[in-house]
């Protein structure tokens, strides 16, 4: 089997490495277009922490092909940062993979596990590292039935949470503080609640 593997993340690499000891692999990037993907034909073709959109005439190229990891249970957390809004928004905790569509991460699910943490001893590089070794177990427990197509797909039901990388972008250096991705999950909660209320009162302390 060809599988064209999608991303720009280090995370990614040892579930690439593990497919490629199984299958005939192609990792990818940067940007694809819908000729290179016709010339490489892949049967599948899995994207993982890639940063890049794909594009219309990208998916009509290989439709039902494509299947993304996302480390949010879908539909909370589209887009960016998911693991930081699910602590921020209070939102389910997981991950998902599923088909790709036109949306963002809005496609059909596949496969969902739900992920617990004591929040009162997390920090957000330990809860980030432990939802990437959970897209890993769900992904390689069913490799069989997803490289062969046997999963039934489900729509997504509600409307779930959105954000854009540039929400997190702005309050970045206020969150993180100087302990940076090592920031306790209780302190991040503390420092967003304050910079709202700063907001709220036009940048003034309450």
């Amino acid at each position: 089997m060809k599988v064209l593997f999608l991303t720009s993340g280090e995370q990614a690499r040892p579930l690439a490495d593990w497919i490629g000891q199984r299958d005939t692999l192609t990792v990818r990037e940067t940007p694809v277009s819908a000729q290179e993907l016709v010339a490489l034909a892949p049967d599948l073709i899995v994207s993982h922490s890639y940063r890049h959109i794909l594009k219309r005439d990208v998916l009509a190229a290989a439709p039902g092909r494509f299947i993304n990891l996302h480390i949010s249970l879908l539909p909370y957390n589209r887009g960016a940062d998911p693991n930081l809004w699910s602590f921020l928004d209070a939102t389910p905790k997981g991950v998902s993979i599923h088909l790709i569509d036109e949306g963002i991460d809005t496609g059909a699910l596949l496969l969902q596990r739900e992920v617990s943490f004591d929040e009162a001893s997390e920090t957000l590089a330990s809860s980030y590292a432990k939802l990437q070794q959970a897209i890993n177990d769900l992904f390689i427990d069913n490799w069989s039935s997803l490289r062969d197509g046997h999963i039934a797909p489900r729509a997504q039901s509600g409307a779930g949470t959105f954000h854009r990388a540039s929400e997190f972008a702005a309050l970045k250096d206020a969150l993180l503080g100087a302990e940076g991705w090592h920031v306790p999950i209780p302190v991040l909660r503390q420092r967003y609640r304050t910079s709202r209320a700063v907001a709220a009162h036009g940048g003034r302390q309450a």
